[in-house]
């Protein structure tokens, strides 16, 4: 037996060699990107670039299809999927290389490199961002050609490498691709700024927040607490990969329709007056029943304080908040002006802002879902209209305005839970920013409204913990609960999805009850 294909198949590699050479060439790529995005803050993966148009361009309908399913792992997803067409595609450009024609797999290096090249340049952070595309995109080819037209002596066969010899260019081409992949990798971590949170300190707040939130919790098991940890609350934005900007060169610009421009650096931030407020936070594509809202003290500047320094002009009647990277959000200029504590916030829990949740700067707007207000890693804030600007959610089909709907839902017990019988407690929580929650009544098998406990109510601008004991009986129970805030509006029991402007509806779970 010999190594040799057989005659028929003479200078033609198998399948699989076609497949490590595609997968090679594409490691080296990315690789030798990766390192050249580490070389300037302008730069990224063509990777993350890419994944960050489709995010643009995806449908509103996919994104809600998105989220429905991987929830805040939609991001995780995207990436993974993005992985395996690569893959896929890498196969077929070294078959095409190696059984077809060289020519034919460069240029499809060269399609790749384009697209990673063009969504650079769409990001809008100049010519220097598509480098890594272009050069990745050189040494791909680059690798291509060696591993495919390697010289051999005595022949002038393209593909007359045995395999060995090509199985050896292959490990090359992956050790490579591993080194200048970890290299960026290594030389990027000079850009990240956990050290700097970790480091760093919220200044004092002349009138800290009494009494403290756990004053107004309720004790239950399976209930969520009254403050979401850190760690726990829930995030959705566009951002692949979190920005990182450092506090010693962050510049937040106010401007457009406003008598005096303002820049401020993070230090001037800091510098100012700071206030503490407790907020819920709830994202629009909640559904009912969902875990994308949660509770947090969060500290900051007052937004009203800072664009009254700025000097609102007649005629405005939008604030425009944007990220680093280019997300952008609208709302009202009244819910910034009305006495609700709209913050420019900088601190949350007692910490400054966590990496995943806008350090070192964002904007909290009590009482309109993130998608109109949340500005994460938050820049620039313009005073405007609604008819000169359209933000990021609206261009897509989401609603101008979106004031949270009153909501409430059962944590505990889960739905199919096996209950013993005997007494439980059923509990959750509700929430209506900006109105308060008034009354939780809960419904045992289409029954009557039984009034839930309430915990006592910080503000109008938390959600309120509820339970209500309940002696289980044998047997299949349905449990809805329903919520009524401060104005007498009880939520509506039909239900509808999030898009435009948040869903609607009861939460009901099924549980067994089961004989000891």
């Amino acid at each position: 037996m010999t190594d040799e294909p057989q005659p028929s198949n003479k200078g033609r590699p198998g399948a699989w060699i076609a497949a490590g050479v595609g997968l090679a060439t594409a490691a080296v790529a990315l690789g030798v990107a990766e390192l050249v995005a580490s070389l300037g803050r302008s730069m990224r993966s063509p990777v993350l670039d890419v994944g960050d148009r489709v995010i643009d361009l995806a449908p509103s309908w996919l994104k809600e299809v998105a989220i429905d399913l991987f929830g805040t792992n939609d991001k995780l997803a995207l990436l993974i999927g993005i992985g395996v067409l690569l893959t896929v595609y890498a196969v077929v450009v070294g078959y095409v290389a190696l059984r077809k024609r060289l020519l034919l797999g460069a240029l499809g290096i060269a399609a790749f490199g384009a697209v990673g090249m063009a969504a650079a340049l769409a990001s809008g952070r100049g010519l220097l961002a598509a480098v890594p595309s272009l050069v990745g995109m050189v040494a791909g080819i680059g690798a291509l050609v060696a591993l495919v037209r390697r010289p051999s002596s005595g022949s002038s066969v393209g593909y007359s490498e045995s395999r060995r010899q090509v199985l050896v260019g292959v490990g090359a081409a992956v050790a490579v691709a591993g080194v200048t992949g970890v290299a960026g990798r290594l030389l990027a971590q000079r850009f990240d700024v956990s050290s700097a949170i970790e480091s760093g300190s919220l200044p004092p707040v002349p009138r800290p927040i009494s009494p403290p939130a756990e004053a107004a919790s309720l004790e239950s098991d399976g209930l969520s607490p009254l403050l979401t940890p850190n760690e726990d609350f829930y995030r959705i934005d566009t951002a692949l990969s979190v920005p990182q900007i450092s506090p010693d060169d962050y510049q937040l610009r106010i401007f457009g329709m406003v008598d005096r421009e303002l820049n401020l650096s993070y230090s001037d931030i800091l510098a100012r007056t700071q206030v503490e407020s407790y907020i819920t936070l709830t994202c629009v594509s909640n559904e009912v029943g969902g875990r994308l809202v949660g509770n947090a003290k969060w500290q900051g500047v007052r937004l009203d304080d800072l664009l009254a320094e700025a000097g609102i002009q007649d005629g405005a009647t939008q604030i425009v908040g944007r990220s680093i990277d280019d997300y952008t959000c609208g709302f009202p200029t009244t819910a910034a002006m009305d006495g609700r504590d709209a913050l420019v916030a900088v601190g949350m829990n007692g910490e400054p802002l966590p990496l995943e949740h806008g350090f070192p700067v964002r904007l909290v707007v009590p009482g309109l879902y993130g998608y109109v207000s949340a500005t994460k890693w938050l820049t620039e804030i313009e005073v405007t209209t609604f008819d000169a600007f359209d933000h990021y959610w609206e261009r897509r089909g989401w609603a101008e305005e979106a004031p949270i709907k009153t909501q409430s839902r059962i944590d505990t017990p889960s739905a199919l839970a096996q209950l013993p019988t005997g007494e439980t407690v059923i509990a959750g929580v509700a929430w209506a920013q900006t109105r308060g929650i008034e009354r939780v009544e809960v419904s045992i098998d289409d029954g009557p409204w039984h009034d839930a406990e309430l915990a006592d109510a910080i503000n109008d601008t938390t959600w309120r913990q509820w339970r209500l004991p309940w002696d289980v009986s044998p047997g299949r129970h349905s449990i809805t609960c329903r919520a009524t805030d401060s104005t007498g509006q009880t939520q509506p029991e039909e239900r509808a999805r999030p898009i435009p402007d948040g869903a609607t509806g009861w939460h009901s779970v099924v549980v067994m009850g089961n004989e000891a």
